[in-house]
């Protein structure tokens, strides 16, 4: 059985550093690719995600990637987007703001048929 650690929330990976929104948005299909690398798969996905913008620190954008998983995979998918970008931006994972993601819970337990009392085979 998993641990409360282990259990899946939404976290949020930043992607912190892009000058332009045009480019915040360039990173989309890349990392898209390295979550969901045949998109013509068999649902559910692996890890449930989503992308919204928010503003930087500074005056850049920061690309917002949620995903609805284990602390430990969220860190691991951060890891993954980390090598991906570069060192050009900085990359965070934190957990995500209650409700802020609440399409990606829907799509997980909907997915997997978790709290819908079904049996996740459409029974």
């Amino acid at each position: 059985m998993p641990t409360v650690e282990d259990e899946p929330r939404a976290y949020e990976i930043r992607i912190h550093g892009c000058p332009t929104l045009r480019e915040a948005l360039a990173l989309q299909a890349p990392i898209e690719r390295l979550l969901c690398p045949d998109p013509d798969h068999a649902p559910p996905c692996e890890i449930p995600w989503s992308f919204t913008l928010a503003a930087g620190d500074d005056a850049s954008t920061a690309l917002v990637l949620g995903v609805y998983t284990s602390g430990t995979r969220a860190t691991q998918v951060a890891d993954r987007v980390r090598t991906l970008v570069g060192e050009t931006q900085t990359v965070d994972v934190r957990e995500g703001e209650a409700g802020e993601w609440e399409e990606l819970v829907e799509q997980y337990r909907f997915e997997r048929g978790v709290g819908s009392g079904r049996n996740g085979r459409g029974q």
